[in-house]
């Protein structure tokens, strides 16, 4: 009879852990930032089908970092919940917060009792009324949730995106702003008014950038808050321009 190698529950979920981040780090970032307008969602992305953001509600918006197939199953499983829950009750019973337990739940049974942990960072983003009203959760691969202010920079050299934010980021921005402060952020070169021009360029096309208007019935005469940025709106913000 083979005799099994005992390895303790404390080394398995530190070598689970370590594998699940490894994956995450070398995904390319997103960043989902609140502003006066809205929440923007900046990723860098240079497929034009494989989304990492996306709709789930009227109001709410998903972000993801990792393994593509494993964060798409997760976003088609919020809008069935987001659906099923909005038809069942009422879509105001329909919160980022409910979605991102959920989603909290399903990472941490994945990460304890499967063989492989899923390598995904999720972000949960419902827009307010107003900036202090934003929801932005994010969730790691154990399960575990965090209420984030103002911005959540995952992926990628995350923590260092996030030192570059804190001093250029701000609540009263607006849309352009915000964006070009992300994307200032994402090509290296520092967000304000003295960006690095050694930076590497991030062009419209490398980029997926989608928005939650806080009023879109009066911006859109719509109630669902997400829009998608093509790629020629995403020039003229960031002033390239196309050819």
């Amino acid at each position: 009879m083979t005799q099994q190698f005992y390895v303790s529950p404390e080394q398995l979920m530190k070598d689970r852990a370590d594998f699940a981040r490894k994956g995450i780090a070398r995904g390319r970032s997103v960043m989902v930032l609140s502003c006066r307008e809205g929440i923007a969602l900046v990723a860098e992305n240079p497929s034009v089908s494989l989304h990492k953001v996306g709709e789930i509600y009227d109001r709410i918006a998903f972000a993801a970092v990792g393994k593509y197939n494993e964060f798409e199953s997760l976003r088609q499983a919020g809008v069935r919940y987001a659906d099923v829950r909005g038809y069942s009750y009422n879509r105001g019973d329909v919160t980022a917060r409910g979605l991102a337990s959920v989603y909290a739940q399903s990472l941490g049974a994945v990460f304890t009792a499967d063989t492989k942990p899923f390598e995904v960072e999720l972000a949960v983003a419902e827009v307010g009324t107003t900036p202090a009203q934003d929801h932005l959760y994010r969730l790691t691969f154990d399960g575990s949730i965090a209420d984030e202010k103002g911005f959540v920079v995952m992926g990628g050299q995350a923590d260092s995106l996030s030192e570059s934010l804190r001093g250029s980021w701000q609540e009263s921005m607006d849309f352009p702003e915000v964006i070009r402060t992300a994307v200032a952020a994402l090509s290296g070169g520092g967000a304000g008014e003295n960006p690095d021009p050694g930076a590497r360029r991030l062009s419209p096309d490398l980029l997926e950038i989608a928005v939650l208007d806080r009023d879109p019935l009066s911006s859109r005469g719509n109630r669902r808050a997400f829009r998608r940025l093509p790629a020629a709106e995403v020039a003229a913000v960031l002033g390239t321009g196309e050819d």
